[in-house]
């Protein structure tokens, strides 16, 4: 990589082809209710026990977003790092995970752009068993961080 590279001014540096990162969460009904505040889904399989035991789930489901959101997570704070936002995603919901079930979502780094801070990810979301709920891949961008996050942050040492 080149002193130029755009790669040179993200916090984390350039992502290696191959490289993966993970993180873990048991869900909860605090997380089903949190979203519902955000988003007003209401919908009562994740909501009303009785229905959705009965329904093809056997039990209460977290929203998808509760689902995908841990990916989130994963880009922004450890591949590609601090600075990253989506520019695309497209996933499948193959699974729905319940209200308890801890899930991990996991990024794998397939291709990296030169020119710009752009990745392509292969994604994806599996319950405790292994089994996957959310499959696919996304394209993230990595704002070059490192000279706006110094310059403050001396300045504040400075005073």
């Amino acid at each position: 990589m080149s002193t130029d590279s755009p790669w040179t001014r993200t916090l984390a540096g350039r992502p290696v082809p191959g490289r993966r990162a993970e993180r873990s969460r048991t869900t909860t009904m605090r997380d089903v209710e949190m979203f519902t505040e955000m988003t007003g889904d209401k919908n009562p399989i994740h909501y009303d026990a009785e229905l959705a035991a009965n329904s093809p789930f056997g039990g209460l489901i977290v929203q998808g977003g509760v689902t995908t959101g841990l990916m989130n997570a994963v880009v922004a704070e450890d591949l590609p790092g601090p600075g990253t936002v989506f520019l695309e995603t497209n996933w499948r919901f193959v699974k729905a995970v319940r209200v308890g079930e801890t899930i991990t979502a996991s990024v794998k780094v397939e291709h990296v752009r030169d020119d710009k801070p752009i990745c392509k990810l292969e994604t994806v979301v599996r319950n405790a068993s292994g089994e996957d709920c959310v499959v696919g891949t996304a394209t993230t961008y990595t704002m070059p961080l490192s000279a706006r996050v110094a310059g403050p942050a001396k300045r504040a040492v400075a005073r």
